[in-house]
């Protein structure tokens, strides 16, 4: 991993993974390092319009244009955001990227992961975090940390967030150098001090 890294936090929704991209983000401030944070769908003009078409909007859309939709918000986050900051030496923190496209509309959706991975690499002209953490935990658990009203995609049946997990740990299993499980059962803090000590370790690999 560069010194300067681009880290992408996922999991199911109720992980905790907005919390512990700030706590992240802070941290490398705090060790003297320009962080841009972002959220995926979204954080952009045209993501924002999308995002709140994908999550909250109760339109019936066909599987392969929900995910062609969160890569077209993803297009636009690279080329508007993520990249421009990478390319000036800041790093960067997002919640959620292509991984959350591969096992919400693949694993879980019934597409093909491969498929999906493929077009998102043409989607970010093969940009990749150099490292993701999952936040791992029950979705039962998942599911009583929610707060609000849940999103379209939250407001699926349990079954399928079941699929989720089981998609994330099955791409961490694919890919364990880049991709890292990490227990969010766990309190805030001590959850935060785990990430925060994997990426002091590959940051200085």
């Amino acid at each position: 991993m560069p010194r300067v890294p681009f880290i992408s936090l996922d999991g199911l929704d109720g992980s905790g993974k907005s919390t512990q991209c700030r706590l992240l983000a802070d941290w490398l401030r705090a060790a003297g390092t320009t962080v841009v944070e972002c959220v995926d769908p979204g954080g952009t003009a045209v993501g924002d319009v999308l995002r709140d078409l994908l999550l909250h909007r109760r339109h019936q859309m066909a599987l392969p244009c929900e995910a062609l939709l969160f890569m077209a918000s993803r297009a636009q986050l690279v080329a508007e955001i993520i990249r421009p900051a990478l390319n000036a030496g800041q790093a960067v923190v997002a919640d959620r990227f292509l991984l959350a496209n591969v096992v919400y509309q693949g694993h879980a959706g019934g597409l093909e992961p491969q498929e999906i991975w493929r077009i998102g690499r043409l989607a970010t002209g093969g940009l990749e975090p150099d490292l993701t953490f999952v936040l791992d935990l029950p979705v039962e658990l998942a599911v009583q940390r929610r707060t609000g009203e849940p999103d379209r995609v939250e407001s699926r049946h349990r079954e399928f967030h079941e699929r989720v997990r089981a998609g994330f740990l099955a791409e961490a299993g694919r890919q364990p150098d880049r991709i890292r499980v990490v227990d969010a059962t766990r309190p805030a803090a001590a959850l935060h001090e785990k990430i925060r000590r994997i990426v002091q370790v590959e940051m200085t690999r």
